[in-house]
């Protein structure tokens, strides 16, 4: 599961910069760099439990 999670991270971070830099999306882009970072945050949570 945290394979998925830090995978849909990555997909999400690279479709922001995507945007971010073609201005074409609008706010969208945003919203996916809010969702990524939160999918980062989830995996480095759930990897430092021991």
């Amino acid at each position: 599961m945290s394979n998925l999670l830090y995978t849909i991270a990555v997909i999400l971070v690279i479709f922001w910069a995507i945007g971010f830099f073609a201005y074409s999306v609008g706010s969208i882009i945003h919203i996916l760099l809010v969702i990524a970072l939160i999918a980062i945050l989830f995996r480095v949570i759930q990897g430092r439990k021991i």
